[in-house]
């Protein structure tokens, strides 16, 4: 089973910066992207960004210009770079990895690291 361990959260003042980790393991197929996503108490979980197996970014439009995502292929981690941060960017952030594996489409999901911007 892929597992995927997120490390990063905490508490950080407004305007500023928190480094999200996202190492993974166990993975079997081949992978399409991995990503960010968040989700806030009362709301869905949104995509924050993403990273294709071509390297291609995709940024959730709340967040573009302050986020980036970047991974390490060696240590097989996805990171993401927090600057500015928002009280609206307070929510538990989920790491992603998408795969195909036997003609088949899966979604694995760490556990979640919560993030609060808060003065």
């Amino acid at each position: 089973q892929v597992q995927l361990v997120e490390s990063g959260g905490g508490l950080v003042q407004p305007g500023g910066s928190l480094r999200l980790s996202c190492a993974a393991s166990r993975i079997i197929g081949s992978v399409v992207a991995r990503g960010w996503y968040r989700q806030a108490p009362g709301k869905e979980r949104e995509l924050v960004a993403t990273i294709s197996s071509g390297s291609s970014t995709n940024y959730a439009d709340s967040v573009k210009g302050r986020f980036t995502i970047s991974r390490d292929i060696a240590k097989n981690t996805v990171y993401l770079q927090m600057n500015s941060l928002k009280p609206e960017d307070t929510a538990t952030y989920y790491c992603n990895v998408r795969r195909v594996y036997s003609n088949r489409v899966y979604d694995d999901w760490g556990q979640g690291t919560q993030v609060t911007v808060s003065s």
